[in-house]
C-alpha cells in the first residue's frame, strides 16, 4: 500500500513541477510520477530531509528537485529537436 502511494505523491509532485515550469501540459502520468519521483531524490539528496513528509516524501524538497528535473528535461527535448 506504500508504494502506492509513493506513486501517487510522485505524480502529484510532478504535476505541480510542470505546472510551475509550464512545461509539463505535454508530460503523460508516467512521466509525471518519473520527475516527481527523480526530483525527489533530487532534492531530498541535496537540501536535506526535512519540512513536511507525505508517504515518507519531503515535499517542499521534492517540489524543487521536480522543478529543476523537468527544467532540465524540457530544454534537453528542445535541444534534440533543433539540431534534427
Amino acid at each position: 500500500m506504500h508504494l502506492l502511494w509513493v506513486l501517487i505523491i510522485g505524480a502529484i509532485i510532478g504535476a505541480i513541477a510542470g505546472a510551475i515550469t509550464n512545461k509539463g501540459g505535454s508530460m503523460g502520468w508516467i512521466a509525471n510520477i518519473a520527475a516527481g519521483l527523480v526530483g525527489s531524490w533530487l532534492g531530498e539528496s541535496i537540501l536535506g530531509d526535512w519540512g513536511w513528509h507525505l508517504a515518507g516524501i519531503a515535499i517542499f524538497q521534492s517540489i524543487i528537485g521536480a522543478v529543476v528535473v523537468v527544467a532540465i528535461v524540457s530544454w534537453l527535448m528542445v535541444r534534440m529537436n533543433t539540431n534534427k
